[in-house]
């Protein structure tokens, strides 16, 4: 391979770049520019991956953490051979093209996440990197090494700024990540002024005492350099960041300037910078011998079929272990996995539904070999240890437990990657109040449709004597604001296991079950309802018409049926109605919902949070008790009372609203 290629293939990554960006009157020229080099020689020289089939388990995992530069790994897409025409590079940011403005999985072949969102690409990769160390150390065994894949990142400065990066780097060189690398675009300028005017660290330093190893290229056009560095890295017993020095908008007119960030050149601008690269082409042009030399169709294949020799072979010599593998990069669940899930008895201890979810979790993680995670730093609170599993460590990666630290959005982050990756399928548990800290993560996993389970405990005023800051209000609303994901709040441990089957067998985003802090009395089983969204728990006495529906969440519900009795004493007829998740509630036929909340009959609803998810089901004729400020610090039986949650208050509201 002559240098002369190589620079010809630079160079048409730059200008598919720069042409893309000016077609649509729209992008981020500039770190494409700069950062073209470092890209071409990672998936020239070392990435694997089969771009006939992406999601190929045994590849290397990509992630353009700075996915502004989109134009970038679309030109590497089109060029290495993926389902990428030209026409869509000619169509970036168009309706119905494969090129959004960012990349989004699930929409464009050959990509491994979903970035935009600073900060979160790079984060995703730790979860990638742990969960390929974290399989490796379970089923790899002599001469099978089927889990062997490094992960990369190409990180820009908003990347490292970001909080989120500052906790997944930390947690990744705890865990003594070495397969993964991350590509610092440093191009020491920002979209508003150069870094230098935003900060004054020292990278390098903060990434050694995280334990990470710091490699630096001088010069990043000098593809030797580059291509010296990575291979160093990939001989590190620690994660390692490259900081490659580039400049931003190489060869424009803007070159080395915020200008160069995010604006189109201008077609005066395009052309003086292909003057400078040397470039006498036209528009959209891929030269044949680039077209050529940057194929990966025959590499790849071989890549895949040797992977596949190894796989096969794995199943012979360990046909339980190939078994279970199979069934796990499927994510197959067990036929029976109801029969797995504990029962309660009606008159049995009342028990808070964290506690029961603790229960659910263990029964669980015995029939699905997928399931793991952790918290952030309140295992004993959420209840999301997995006994007998072990603690992901350094030198124990198979352990099932992970001790994510305080580190609400890197924990969040780092579960996208683990289910990215392929497989795993990630709990991670904390108070429900700091979902306010992690929420740009969730919001990510139902962009990605990646099925993590978010166990978020003390899910109202009924944890008590903590007080306003750790008492959720406006959580669950912004929990079920986000498309896509599931909020669950069951009212007791039988709505609990069902809350969980519904987690596991749900694939196109996150769950979140939202759990009690205090026991709460057991109701009769009926998973079939839970799985429906919301069910009838209690009729009208004698199978009469109900005068009024009272519809509950979580510990509200037991509330609504104590209310019931005291409303029967007086005559009033009601049905309780307990609706755990709104959203698989929405999604059932007319028929069913008209014959849980039948139409024209009045209806309450009982929550102790924000009011506004709950006029949906009540209509402009019923009512909501629910909460208008923050709580308070007091026992819990105290706040209920004060705050309106209480029999005599629901009486008082029925009977205002019939």
């Amino acid at each position: 391979m002559s240098s002369d290629l190589s620079q010809l293939s630079v160079n048409t990554i730059r200008t598919l770049s720069i042409d893309a960006v000016q077609a649509a009157n729209s992008g981020h020229p500039g770190a494409p520019l700069g950062a073209a080099p470092l890209a071409y020689v990672l998936w020239q020289d070392f990435l694997r991956f089969n771009p006939q089939h992406p999601e190929w388990a045994g590849r290397d995992r990509f992630v353009l953490s700075a996915g502004h530069a989109s134009m970038l790994i679309y030109s590497l897409l089109h060029l290495t051979g993926y389902d990428m025409p030209l026409e869509d590079l000619k169509n970036f940011r168009q309706w119905g093209s494969k090129t959004p403005g960012h990349p989004e999985f699930f929409h464009t072949p050959g990509l491994d996440a979903t970035t935009g969102p600073l900060g979160q690409g790079a984060a995703m990769t730790v979860g990638m990197a742990m969960a390929e160390a974290h399989l490796a150390a379970r089923y790899n065994r002599p001469g099978f090494a089927i889990f062997d894949n490094h992960t990369y990142a190409v990180l820009g400065d908003g990347d490292l700024q970001e909080g989120v990066n500052h906790e997944a780097a930390a947690l990744a060189g705890h865990l003594r990540l070495n397969k993964l690398i991350w590509l610092h675009d440093d191009n020491q300028i920002q979209l508003d002024t150069p870094t230098s005017k935003a900060e004054s660290e020292d990278t390098a330093a903060r990434y050694v005492s995280y334990g990470w190893n710091v490699l630096k290229v001088g010069d990043g056009n000098d593809l030797a350099e580059i291509r010296a560095a990575i291979a160093e890295a990939q001989g590190s017993d620690r994660p390692t960041l490259i900081q490659v020095r580039t400049v931003i908008g190489f060869g424009s007119p803007r070159a080395g300037t915020s200008k160069a960030h995010g604006e189109p050149l201008g077609a005066e601008g395009v052309a003086e910078t292909k003057a400078a690269l040397g470039w006498d082409y036209p528009t959209f042009t891929v030269p044949e011998e680039v077209k050529a030399h940057m194929d990966a169709h025959e590499r790849g294949a071989k890549l895949e079929t040797d992977w596949n020799t190894l796989m096969d072979g794995y199943r012979a010599a360990h046909p339980e272990l190939g078994a279970e593998v199979d069934a796990l990069l499927a994510r197959d669940l067990p036929a029976a996995l109801a029969d797995a899930l504990p029962s309660y008895e009606v008159g049995g201890k009342a028990a808070a539904t964290r506690n029961a979810s603790g229960e659910v979790i263990n029964a669980l993680a015995k029939v699905v070999p997928g399931l793991m995670g952790g918290s952030a730093d309140l295992s004993g609170s959420t209840k999301t240890t997995i006994k007998d599993g072990g603690e992901m460590q350094e030198g124990s990666m198979a352990g099932r437990n992970v001790l994510f630290g305080v580190r609400e959005f890197g924990m969040a982050a780092a579960a996208n990657g683990l289910s990215l990756y392929g497989g795993l399928r990630p709990l991670v548990g904390t108070f429900l109040v700091f979902a306010d800290y992690l929420k740009p993560a969730f919001r990510l996993s139902a962009i990605q449709m990646q099925p993590v389970t978010y166990v978020l405990t003390h899910d109202s005023i009924g944890l008590g004597e903590d007080g306003p800051t750790h008492q959720p209000i406006d959580q669950l609303a912004m929990l079920r604001a986000v498309p896509g994901a599931h909020v669950i709040r069951p009212a007791d441990a039988n709505e609990t296991a069902a809350a969980w089957q519904m987690a596991l067998e749900y694939t196109k985003g996150p769950t979140a079950l939202a759990l009690s802090r205090q026991d709460l009395p057991i109701l009769p089983r009926n998973h079939a309802g839970v799985k429906k969204g919301a069910y009838v728990v209690r009729d009208a006495e004698g199978g009469g018409a109900a005068q009024v529906i009272l519809i509950a969440s979580g510990s509200e519900v037991s509330l609504a049926l104590d209310a019931a009795e005291a409303l029967s004493g007086e005559g009033i007829a009601a049905r309780v109605v307990s609706m755990p998740c709104m959203e698989v509630f929405r999604a059932q036929d007319r028929s069913y919902r008209d014959s849980v909340l039948t139409p024209g009959v009045k209806r309450v609803a009982i929550e102790a949070a924000t009011k506004a998810p709950w006029y949906e089901w009540v209509g402009l004729d019923g009512a909501v008790i629910g909460m208008d400020t923050f709580g308070a610090s007091a026992p819990a039986s105290v706040l209920f009372e004060k705050f309106g949650f209480s029999v005599p208050n629901v009486v008082k509201v029925v009977r205002g609203v019939l």
